[in-house]
């Protein structure tokens, strides 16, 4: 039996760190969206115990470092399983983006496993467990508008849920590493961004007050070492956008539209200075 499990991409709407722990792990307080760029993960058991991972992407590692790869390790160690997978992942998120692609992956194979092998775990446990892969994974367990708290494990999805917006995407040719950023952050002159305000905005449906109070406290330090970021964010507000935002530790930029149109032409006029450019809806 093979399942296939749908992969989508992530966006923070809202990234802010309030402090880092005794053991040096920030803690977060982050809303969510999942975008309809995304992944597609094929999982198959087998009977030999071994864990294979296939991908069509030259720059994603096959072995123990993938994601996808721990995800399944994971499960088969903490339930002792005596099946082993083969993950074949189809790849469209453009890797180390901060779009959460390897998370999604690796979510996409719990999800996948779980059924495969029988073990029938609701989803908050599933989720619960996944954070020992990596702290976007239990959010991309549910992949719906969430806020996500704690060192990720705390994902209260929303409701109501985000209304449907266009999302333009402009991804630099630069590929940033999340532990160099985390490593840089320093609490004491940290900008706070208002996440209280980006969720009372979905939860009015109020699309002007969700462009207002989006913000990512990470975007200066990745500014500092990649001022690429910045760049496509003042093109983006030079085209129409309202606001333009970094997703994750970066380099990726996202604006959101309430109108089709105005996206389009964000879109049109962005991929003309960054090719690596996506026009989606949120889902």
């Amino acid at each position: 039996m093979i399942v296939v499990e749908k992969a989508a991409a992530k966006v923070n709407l809202g990234l802010d760190t309030p402090f880092r722990h005794a053991d040096g792990q920030p803690e977060w307080d982050m809303v969510m969206t999942s975008i309809d760029l995304a992944d597609y993960v094929e999982v198959r058991s087998t009977g030999a115990r071994q864990i294979v991972v296939s991908s069509n992407s030259g720059f994603l590692p096959n072995d123990q470092r993938n994601l996808a790869f721990q995800a399944a390790s994971l499960l088969q160690r903490t339930f002792k399983v005596k099946h082993g997978a083969h993950i074949k992942i189809q790849k469209n998120i453009p890797v180390a983006a901060g779009l959460g692609g390897g998370s999604s992956d690796a979510a996409a194979v719990l999800r996948a496993l779980n059924q495969l092998w029988d073990l029938n775990l609701p989803i908050a446990e599933l989720a619960k467990l996944s954070l020992k892969v990596d702290s976007d994974v239990p959010y991309c367990v549910y992949s719906k508008t969430a806020h996500v708290t704690g060192l990720g494990e705390q994902v209260e999805v929303l409701q109501p849920a985000l209304k449907p917006v266009w999302i333009v995407l402009a991804k630099p040719n630069v590929s940033v590493s999340t532990p160099s950023i985390l490593r840089q952050i320093d609490y004491d002159v940290l900008a706070h961004p208002n996440i209280d305000g980006v969720l009372a905005a979905i939860a009015a449906g109020d699309h002007q007050q969700l462009v207002a109070n989006m913000g990512n406290a990470l975007e200066p330090i990745s500014v500092r070492r990649y001022p690429e970021i910045q760049q496509i964010k003042e093109r983006m507000k030079g085209y129409g956008a309202q606001t333009a935002v970094m997703s994750g530790t970066g380099p990726t930029v996202f604006s959101v539209f309430n109108k089709e149109s105005r996206a389009q032409r964000v879109f049109n006029s962005i991929r003309g200075f960054c090719p690596e450019a996506y026009l989606v809806r949120s889902l």
